[in-house]
């Protein structure tokens, strides 16, 4: 019944142990719980496949805290019966699918961009959470087709925009886990642009890990996948976040020439807008090179950031965020006092409006 509960939660059991230490600190249990100790509860057997001892009082006490049962409950069968029947239901309710109900997936996706956008990820992350985990459910009892490649689609793209939006937030590891989550449902999309964009956003934990050879490998690879068959916007977006990589490992000329590269893809009348869902258009990708002459110290970046800042949509709440950071570290650069304390006061009060944990780092360390 144990393992039975935990699955319930969502959770694998490296999850569940992490989350039971978490919730030992915050109300004062003595008990603790580790993975091995969890297995050896699951399967009741101790080490050498012996049986199972008592359980020691406090680690019983905290799941029965917990999950509000009885340890006996907890280590007892699981019901088998209410598990056929949940797997029956699920089964049912995912062959029920239909244009209509895709349709309303999507548009809530789109709602939560939106609110993302304007008000950050402390608005939004939880939901954005609890629609994946929905989703999750249709897609793991969905059969193969349509269906469940549209499914998969949604859920790529709901793990990437968490996975963003933990990054925000400073939760790196989750955000490590939502693109390992992205990566897994867009192999089910039928297109293999969906596993790309989902690889080169996780390079971006790479890049705030300081590990920017890795992550100007990751993406230098993501970019030679994707230079046939995927769709020009996103291969210009991947030459965007290519040069950002290749700015913060220090090449200015190999950067600026990926912007370059960018920008040419940018410039079709006609450009494919199919695949991912990628926000990118001269305006961001001045933003983008911007962000890049800054990390550089290039003294251009006063002027870049400056004429971007005019041209930015308002309601891009933490794009802007982010652009006054960047207007900031340039400004440090150039040594521009003044407008610098004015420019970090700016930023600092957007990001603490939205909650971006990752761009009060940036400000923390000017």
């Amino acid at each position: 019944m144990l393992e039975q509960k935990i699955r319930e939660r969502r959770q694998t059991l490296e999850e569940f142990t992490e989350y039971a230490e978490r919730f030992a600190r915050e109300h004062d249990e003595p008990g603790t719980l580790s993975l091995r100790h969890l297995q050896r509860l699951i399967t009741g057997r101790g080490p050498n496949g012996q049986p199972l001892g008592p359980v020691r009082a406090v680690t019983a006490r905290l799941l029965e805290r917990i999950f509000g049962l009885s340890i006996d409950e907890l280590l007892s069968p699981p019901q088998c019966d209410d598990e056929t029947a949940e797997l029956r239901q699920m089964l049912d309710a995912s062959r029920r699918i239909d244009g209509t109900l895709l349709d309303l997936l999507r548009g809530q996706l789109d709602s939560i961009r939106r609110i993302d956008r304007q008000l950050g990820a402390v608005v939004a992350y939880e939901e954005v959470g609890a629609k994946a985990s929905q989703v999750e459910k249709l897609f793991t009892h969905s059969l193969p087709g349509n269906t469940r490649q549209q499914l998969a689609v949604i859920l790529t793209e709901l793990h990437t925009l968490a996975g963003w939006q933990a990054l925000d937030l400073g939760k790196m590891h989750h955000s490590w886990q939502h693109y390992e989550r992205a990566k897994h449902a867009a192999r089910e999309t039928g297109s293999e642009s969906y596993e790309i964009h989902a690889s080169a956003e996780q390079a971006f934990v790479l890049l705030d890990l300081g590990e920017t050879e890795k992550a100007v490998a990751v993406l230098g690879a993501m970019q030679r996948r994707a230079s046939s068959g995927c769709p020009q916007l996103l291969r210009s977006w991947l030459a965007a976040a290519y040069g950002e990589a290749l700015a913060a490992h220090h090449q200015p000329c190999e950067s600026l020439g990926a912007f370059d590269d960018a920008a040419e893809l940018l410039r079709g009348e006609s450009i494919d807008t199919g695949g991912p869902y990628v926000v990118l258009n001269p305006v961001h990708l001045d933003r983008w090179r911007g962000h890049a002459l800054a990390t550089l110290a290039d003294p251009a970046a006063v002027e870049v950031l400056s004429r971007v800042l005019i041209e930015l949509d308002p309601n891009l709440t933490r794009a802007e965020t982010a652009l006054r950071v960047d207007l900031a570290v340039a400004l440090t650069s150039v040594g521009e006092g003044n407008a610098l304390q004015t420019e970090v006061d700016r930023a600092k009060r957007l990001a603490n409006a939205i909650g971006s944990v990752r761009q009060q780092r940036r400000l923390s360390s000017l």
